[in-house]
């Protein structure tokens, strides 16, 4: 008698059993290379043995924190009798921010600078992973910050010899020959935008100069467009070589523009910017309203502040400032404007209209005299720290953009306008403990005592600069009170008992997983072997410092990989049960886990970043630790337990009910 008889699909017929088999091998090797990588001496040792020296790798120590290799832990007491009660909180966070930069500068593992006041009391404690010969750190943080204004050096800092002077000429015909090939590629019509995303020094988003007229600073293009009579969309058929570098631009428009000849009253008030001698608002509001009621065309000149400011087109002024003078018609003048310098009247002298084009252009490096004698770009002047009296954080009144508003006092306040004179579209660097904060550029001659730095900043940003400005203004010396050094016994007994429980509990997960699961649980502690190797290695490459707190998240980190096993194990036994073949139980209890998986690990990476970002060192070494280990758990978890999983069943005597603690179902 003939009957029909159903094939069940062997477990192991897959498309491409080759490339799973190929997988498991990598991942096996994968895992002695890892090993080798985060325990080299053991490694070394290996291959020595079997005359492999050529393989050999760099035998680096883990990076311990303080707790593991001992270090120094240092408290200071900040002095703050000559500042004011109401500037002692930031400024002592600004002597923390320096102390930090100068803890940075030997390279310490995991530095943790604190800030502690109580009771009148202003105190920072400090502790020094790795050092024990702390004299040369101690006197480097004790040391008053240094706060210093530079201006940028102009000429090289000595003649170039014949030899330079030929060098000099080589590299600047290389210069040429490459932004001669730029330009030619900018007439062939290639994409002008692209070119200066990929060649040039200023960004897209600063390319393009609007109204350019005679007179401004860009006038060389204004005058090259004219000379050769460009037109809106031509190219500039030769290379421009001026203080940017070497220029290929693009005339955009050409138009005109409105010049005014302005002349204006200033009345400045306390919380302005740049003024002398500040008065009280409501005092400015009377004496600004009264000059309105008195001014006229004839007298205008005679009032008290009034200045002419000659020739100028609306963009050389703010913004408020422009658009009054603006809309004021020739002869008349404006109602009160208040701008960040005040409350000002307006007498609009004259207007006129000027030929003016805007350019979009690439600029590419062209090599100078101080590239080939190298010298430092800065050069000091006399103005310091000493004559800066404070600074803070105030909001622009149109935009509520955050800026850094610097005060000086008298002596200052005159160095720092001849400064700033001598160095109009120029910028003028701050150093503080000889590092550069910041660099703004120069847009006026700034005198009166004031200044303001704006930029892109965030309100944490500019209160850092404020903070960093003020360390070096105010005076705000720090005394050692007390010193400990921290032995490295007590680290290497707390390493080894770590490592001894971190041992200790991989057997221990192993023995439970073979004892419930069998050949699944065999098969979670090689993947476990895998994700503990990788694990290590990531530490090494991303120099993680390690901590006890870390030792603790990465031994909670083998707990989160073992759960997901176990998520995953269960699930396979109930798919067995239901009489699913070995291979479709497999990838069904693989499936239907991942879901349970990724949620209760999305959950605690949440945490994790939480501890991260709002807490101390030592638990962000925790939360460091853990969140590794969370996300490499998960890869061993799905991908390396299932390779080798499948490999295993690739050999028929695997495939046993018993083997996985299951009793065959009747089907």
């Amino acid at each position: 008698m003939q009957t029909w008889k159903i094939k069940r699909k062997s477990v192991n017929k897959t498309k491409k059993p080759w490339a799973r088999r190929i997988i498991g091998v990598l991942m096996i090797i994968l895992t002695f290379v890892f090993a080798g990588y985060d325990f080299p001496q053991l490694w070394n040792q290996s291959v020595h043995a079997v005359n492999l020296d050529g393989i050999k790798i760099a035998e680096t120590p883990f990076r311990l924190g303080l707790d593991l290799q001992g270090g120094t832990h240092l408290v200071y007491e900040a002095d703050m009798t000559q500042i004011p009660d109401l500037e002692r909180t930031n400024a002592l966070e600004g002597v923390k921010n320096v102390i930090e930069r100068r803890v940075n500068a030997f390279g310490v593992s995991e530095p943790v600078v604190q800030t502690i006041s109580t009771g009148g009391t202003y105190r920072l404690v400090i502790e020094l992973a790795g050092i024990q010969d702390v004299t040369q750190a101690i006197n480097q943080i004790g040391k008053t910050p240094v706060l210093e204004f530079k201006e940028p050096v102009k000429e090289p800092g000595r003649a170039l010899t014949n030899d330079e002077q030929l060098q000099l000429k080589e590299k600047q015909t290389q210069d040429r020959a490459t932004a001669k090939v730029v330009l030619d590629r900018a007439i062939a019509g290639e994409d002008f935008d692209k070119l200066i995303s990929e060649n040039s020094r200023v960004p897209l988003a600063k390319s393009t100069i609007a109204n350019i007229t005679a007179d401004s600073a860009y006038s060389d293009y204004f005058i090259l467009t004219n000379q050769k009579k460009l037109k809106a969309g031509q190219i500039y058929g030769s290379l421009l070589e001026n203080e940017e570098g070497i220029s290929i631009f693009r005339v955009e428009n050409i138009g005109e523009t409105k010049e005014m000849m302005l002349s204006h009253t200033l009345v400045c008030y306390e919380g302005k910017a740049r003024c002398e001698n500040p008065i009280p608002e409501i005092e400015a509001t009377i004496k600004i309203q009264n000059l309105k009621k008195s001014a006229t065309q004839e007298n205008f000149e005679t009032l008290e502040g009034a200045q002419d400011l000659g020739w100028a087109t609306p963009d050389k002024y703010v913004e408020a400032f422009a658009l009054t003078a603006l809309a004021t018609p020739v002869g008349g003048i404006s109602d009160v404007v208040e701008s960040e310098f005040g409350f000002h009247l307006i007498y609009k002298r004259d207007e006129r209209q000027v030929s003016a084009v805007t350019v979009k252009r690439i600029v590419m490096p062209f090599t100078t005299e101080a590239d080939i004698v190298p010298s430092s770009p800065w050069k000091n002047t006399a103005l310091s720290g000493k004559q800066l009296k404070r600074s803070s954080v105030q909001f622009d009144q149109n935009s509520g953009a955050a800026n850094v508003l610097l005060e000086f006092n008298d002596e200052g306040s005159d160095l720092f306008g001849k400064l700033t004179e001598a160095h109009v579209g120029e910028p003028i660097a701050i150093f503080l403990d000889g590092v550069i904060i910041s660099a703004p550029t120069v847009q006026q001659a700034i005198f009166g005592g004031q200044a303001v730095i704006t930029g892109d900043f965030t309100v944490d940003e500019a209160r850092l600069l404020a903070q960093n400005l003020n360390a070096g203004a105010l005076p705000v010396p720090i005394n050692l009170l007390s010193q400990q050094t921290v032995g490295p016994t007590l680290g290497s007994v707390s390493l080894a008992k770590s490592i001894n429980a971190g041992i200790i509990g991989l057997i221990l997960v192993g023995l439970f997983m073979l004892a419930f699961y069998r050949l699944p649980g065999i098969i979670a502690t090689l993947a476990l072997l895998f994700f503990a190797v990788i694990n290590l290695a990531a530490y090494r490459f991303f120099d993680v410092t390690i901590t006890l707190a870390g030792i603790a998240g990465f031994v909670l980190s083998i707990g989160m990989a073992v759960d997901a096993n176990v998520l995953i194990f269960e699930r396979l036994k109930e798919e067995l049960r239901a009489g699913r073949d070995f291979g479709s139980a497999i990838d069904e209890a693989f499936t239907r886990a991942w879901t349970s998986i990724r949620d209760g690990n999305l959950t605690t990476l949440i945490a994790a970043a939480v501890l991260y970002w709002f807490s101390s060192s030592f638990i962000r070494g925790f939360a460091l630790t853990l969140a590794i280990g969370v996300i490499l758990s998960m890869f061993s978890a799905i991908m390396v337990s299932r390779v080798y999983l499948k490999n295993v069943l690739a050999w028929k005597w695997a495939r046993r009910y018993s083997f996985f603690c299951v009793k065959k179902p009747n089907v």
